[in-house]
């Protein structure tokens, strides 16, 4: 398994971050980041959006030495509306973004 650092995961996310917002509409964009359980971390987007905010993740396991490998290949969509569910399953983020 490969592992990349946090800086480089940051570093490929960033690099279409005007073209998302461009394409999708989205009026801010910035880096999401969360520690989960266990050796889970979450990492991809917050987004604003008419007025809304979006937190666009994918799992990723931290290794001992603190490197981050994809848990697996999907895309997890959440709202901050508290009656809202989680929207689980997107392949990719483009999917993810033509959702909200």
């Amino acid at each position: 398994m490969d592992y990349l650092s946090r800086e480089q995961i940051i570093n490929e996310l960033q690099k279409p971050l005007p073209a998302y917002m461009n394409q999708y509409g989205i009026d801010d964009i910035g880096i999401f980041e969360e520690e989960g359980e266990d050796d889970l971390y979450f990492m991809g987007y917050t987004i604003n959006k008419e007025g809304k905010t979006y937190h666009i993740h994918s799992p990723y396991r931290k290794g001992d030495d603190g490197g981050l490998t994809p848990a697996k290949a999907e895309w997890t969509v959440e709202s901050d509306e508290p009656d809202k569910k989680d929207l689980q399953g997107y392949q990719d983020i483009e999917s993810a973004l033509r959702e909200i």
